[in-house]
């Protein structure tokens, strides 16, 4: 055979071959992505595992999947795999017929957050590399990162005895329901509980002495307003992502313990902007892990600001509680109303949210 009949050959194969993977070489491939788990905490590792599948009888020589990822999670260097820009990340794979392969990457999770991973582009040619195709595959696969949780003892709580009745669950409330006797008048007395036989046999005003009962329950309410001037968007992140950690940890303590726990802030979660957020305090372990999905998917943005937020927590006709208030400050108008939440029967604490160098020079 001659040198031309032989090149001739080969161009016709290569042309032939190009046709065949234009027409035939995406059709047939599968590609699913996902977490080996829904959820991890801040400074975990979770697993992405890749699965991709050729059901045909043509032969993939190469084929190539990028996808944008969050810089917020960190993969492991691998051989088959390269990041660009610690952003886009590609896998690279060959793939005999109705073979499939899977994938599993290891990636630190740096931030909190609401991951999701909606796209990804498939790449694929030939063997001599004469056409490449490209398609877009919905992979629809999500992630939780929860806040990071800190040591108990390093939140600087108002005192050193305020967790410890959590746990001993100290808050003891009057229950209108439960009566021990009678006692005199005192200012402030409401009148519904003037006992008036009692008055009228001693001839001075008698009140129902009530019972006390244990009813703890938490209200953690974040602030996210660095000041009450604060216009635009909030500039220190660091110190909003503490108290949101900080919150995190006061929750699962609180859940640990039996105590109810609520939630509430000026922020809002990323599907529903521009609505602050509020849970009301229950006890189990479901609400914990809806407050750790609520503060995942929380972005440091203000819904409103938190006199506006304030005032909504006035208006609610809820039964005394023990509020824990999480804030960068504390201006005359919030101390107004934290002495009105008082009047109505709640406990209100404050933790403030300070950075190291402000810390040090309250020191």
């Amino acid at each position: 055979m001659s040198l031309s009949w032989f090149i001739f050959i080969i161009v016709v194969i290569i042309v032939l071959q190009s046709q065949i993977y234009r027409k035939w070489g995406l059709s047939g491939l599968g590609y699913t992505r996902s977490f080996n788990m829904p959820a991890v905490f801040e400074g975990e590792e979770v697993e992405m595992v890749e699965v991709i599948q050729n059901r045909k009888l043509l032969p993939i020589p190469w084929l190539r999947i990028e996808a944008k990822m969050s810089p917020y999670l960190r993969f492991t260097q691998q051989s088959d795999m390269t990041i660009k820009h610690d952003e886009f990340h590609k896998s690279f794979f060959s793939l005999m017929p109705f073979t499939g392969i899977t994938r599993r990457h290891k990636i630190l999770c740096l931030k909190r957050g609401f991951y999701q991973l909606s796209t990804a582009a498939m790449t694929c040619g030939d063997a001599f590399g004469a056409q490449e195709l490209y398609r877009d595959f919905h992979v629809d696969s999500e992630l939780l990162v929860y806040p990071k949780l800190f040591p108990l003892e390093d939140i600087p709580f108002p005192s050193h005895s305020w967790m410890g009745e959590v746990t001993v669950r100290r808050w003891i409330l009057e229950d209108p329901f439960l009566i021990a006797g009678v006692r005199e008048y005192k200012y402030g007395d409401p009148l519904n509980r003037i006992n008036w036989k009692a008055s009228a046999r001693t001839g001075e005003f008698q009140v129902f002495q009530l019972d006390h009962t244990a009813d703890p329950r938490i209200l953690i309410l974040l602030n996210i307003d660095l000041s009450e001037s604060m216009w635009g968007a909030v500039t220190d992140l660091d110190l909003i992502e503490q108290g949101i950690s900080y919150s995190a940890t006061i929750a699962q303590n609180a859940i640990d313990n039996g105590v109810p726990v609520g939630f509430g802030s000026n922020a809002y979660e990323i599907s529903k902007k521009d609505q602050p957020i509020y849970v009301e305090p229950q006890p189990g372990q479901e609400q914990l892990n809806y407050i750790f999905e609520i503060l995942a998917k929380m972005v440091v943005a203000r819904s409103c600001t938190f006199f506006t937020f304030l005032e909504d927590e006035l208006d609610h006709d809820s039964s005394p509680m023990d509020i824990l208030l999480l804030t960068p400050f504390v201006g005359e108008r919030m101390e107004e109303q934290i002495q009105r939440l008082r009047g109505k029967g709640h406990s209100v604490d404050i933790i403030m949210l300070e950075t190291e160098t402000q810390s040090e020079v309250a020191v």
